[in-house]
């Protein structure tokens, strides 16, 4: 098998705003693995929350590929995805560049879509949300305005700071009729977001998002308890095996594959989470196609989507799944996981 990766610095739409901090670009890699004339592409992006840089994908990327050259069948996907756990348990975007890359090979293999290979419905995929990230209330609206008039009718706003009620207060205006998520990143404390929440819920919000720190359980555990909104578990779930932990803390989690490592793992935690009675949201970082495709291939197993990541790009070194007013159109895979690389 002939495996390769390139990284690739792909610049955002615009300026890109959490409550931890701006982005400007994306740091995409893409692997490429081809075996008997058929092609396979994954992507990740490496997140320095999850201890992972450009540097680190690039020097720990070698030894991963060595092992799909080593096992050498596409269709070992858990053979390999323990073989590079082993090797690399710390570097989730980089096994998640390698495991996707060999599940589109695996299904382009078979030419079926890869949804198709694990007998998943494309009928019942959750719709994206779009996000609006922190800027002024003027932008913040203007953008969430734009992503409405491109028929998204769910919304995922950014919130954290200390004026949170002028730019929500901008965003509702601009889109009455939308379905908005709130994500704070971290940005409060409980008694915060217990207060944020009631004029959120009365503002017809869906479910809150890591309102406090991940290391703070106590106080998201109180939030779930005392708040006017279901809340989400992000930072605080990362892999399957936080799921118990956080379990009666939140009411649903949010999966992604940059940070628990691929598209087995995602699975694992995934179904984890269903056993404890919890809902899921297939979310993502601002990320390439290569690694968008191969996620959404998993939306049917989840009740939210926020795979919005290569929308909020100027460009891409990859085409994707076609996405027409928030639903992703699966059906249009042939086969594989529907990255493609640009010529």
């Amino acid at each position: 098998m002939d495996t390769t990766f390139h990284h690739h610095e792909l610049p955002v739409e615009d300026p890109f705003t959490i409550a931890r901090g701006t982005t400007g670009t994306a740091d995409a890699f893409v692997v490429r693995l081809e075996r008997e004339g058929v092609v396979g592409v994954g992507g990740g992006t490496p997140s320095a929350y999850y201890g992972e840089s450009p540097d680190s994908v690039a020097d720990v990327l070698p030894g991963l590929l060595a092992i799909v050259e080593d096992v050498d069948d596409p269709h070992a996907g858990q053979r390999v995805a323990d073989r590079l756990f082993q090797r690399a348990p710390d570097a989730p975007a980089a096994r998640a560049a390698v495991s996707s890359a060999l599940a589109d090979l695996a299904a382009r293999d078979l030419e079926v879509p890869l949804y198709r290979q694990w007998g998943l419905d494309p009928e019942v995929t959750p719709s994206t949300s779009y996000t609006v990230g922190i800027a002024e209330p003027g932008e913040m609206a203007h953008r969430a305005e734009a992503a409405v008039e491109a028929g998204f009718d769910h919304l995922k706003v950014k919130l954290g700071t200390d004026d949170d009620r002028a730019r929500f207060d901008a965003v509702r205006e601009a889109a009455p009729d939308a379905e908005i998520r709130v994500d704070a990143n971290e940005g409060w404390d409980a008694d915060e977001a217990i207060e944020k929440a009631e004029w959120l819920a009365a503002a017809g919000v869906e479910f809150l998002e890591q309102p406090v720190p991940a290391s703070d359980l106590d106080g998201l555990r109180t939030v779930a308890a005392e708040a006017s909104l279901p809340v989400c578990a992000d930072e605080a779930c990362v892999t399957a095996s936080d799921v118990p932990r956080v379990a009666d803390a939140c009411d649903l989690v949010t999966v992604k594959l940059m940070k628990c490592g691929g598209l087995q793992p995602a699975l694992e935690q995934i179904h984890t989470a269903r056993a404890h009675g919890l809902e899921v949201m297939l979310g993502c970082m601002v990320e390439s196609n290569a690694s968008i495709a191969p996620a959404v291939h998993l939306a049917p197993l989840v009740d939210y989507a926020d795979l919005d990541g290569a929308l909020l790009l100027a460009e891409d070194v990859c085409d994707g799944i076609p996405v027409q007013d928030g639903a992703f159109d699966l059906s249009a895979v042939a086969s594989g996981t529907g990255a493609r690389l640009v010529d």
